[in-house]
């Protein structure tokens, strides 16, 4: 079995004292709480206090980004050591935000894949099609050259903690959300695609999550759904009830 995984991705909210605050309320939420792995995704300015906050509880603490380089003259970028000695666990890859409106390629999420696994970090690989894409059909396409692209030049054995987020640009903030049976569609090619790269055991281990307007209100629908392992959530983090309800789904 899967072990399902609810990641909240703050992106550009919350300072270090609301980062704080809002990780105090969940830790008396959720701290105690197995059935799902948490992960946060705070920006990088509150990853310090989050990290103390949310010391001695399941709570995992993700990045949203890094550079594909260990060190060097790259002014105000971060690197895979330096989230690695501050606490993190995991870093988001290839977020639709960065591929879009900072132009990342598959090569640099690529790269910025290596450098994440190089520091003994795991990743969160995100894919997903435009809505102009899916309106000409292309979504299976798009999945494809975005997974070969970005998983270049590693092997199933780097891959064991591969974590994949399917999240069709059209329904991240927008408040639009895919159906069940659109997302798990689009979740299992993914798997399927996996499958064909690495072969069925590497396919079957690996978890896909789901992320477009992710709300309480919707949450356990998308989870019946056979190839959802979770939900990477956007604005719902934000909030300590919204976040919690998300957490505890099954409840």
């Amino acid at each position: 079995m899967r072990k399902p995984i609810i990641a909240g991705n703050h992106k550009m909210n919350l300072t270090p004292a609301q980062t704080e605050s809002l990780l105090k309320e969940l830790k008396n939420n959720i701290a105690n709480y197995g059935q799902v792995e948490i992960i946060i995704c705070p920006p990088f300015t509150s990853l310090a206090i989050a990290k103390i906050t949310t010391e001695n509880t399941n709570i995992q603490l993700g990045a949203q980004n890094v550079h594909q380089a260990e060190k060097g003259a790259f002014t105000g970028e971060i690197s895979a050591p330096m989230l690695k000695e501050i606490g993190c666990d995991w870093i988001i890859c290839g977020h639709s935000e960065r591929r879009h409106i900072y132009q990342e390629s598959n090569e640099i999420v690529n790269n910025k894949i290596k450098a994440t696994l190089n520091a003994g970090l795991k990743p969160i690989l995100c894919v997903g099609e435009t809505s102009e894409e899916r309106e000409q059909h292309k979504t299976n396409e798009v999945l494809q050259n975005q997974l070969k692209g970005s998983l270049a030049g590693l092997t199933e054995a780097q891959l064991q903690t591969l974590v994949v987020a399917y999240e069709p640009v059209w329904a991240i903030g927008t408040g639009k959300t895919a159906t069940p049976n659109d997302a798990n569609t689009g979740c299992s090619f993914i798997r399927e695609q996996i499958a064909n790269m690495y072969g069925k055991k590497l396919a079957e281990n690996t978890r896909i999550l789901y992320g477009g307007s992710v709300k309480p209100a919707n949450v356990k629908q998308l989870m019946s759904e056979i190839d959802i392992d979770g939900a990477l959530v956007g604005g719902a983090s934000l909030k300590s009830a919204d976040f919690t309800a998300i957490v505890k789904f099954n409840e």
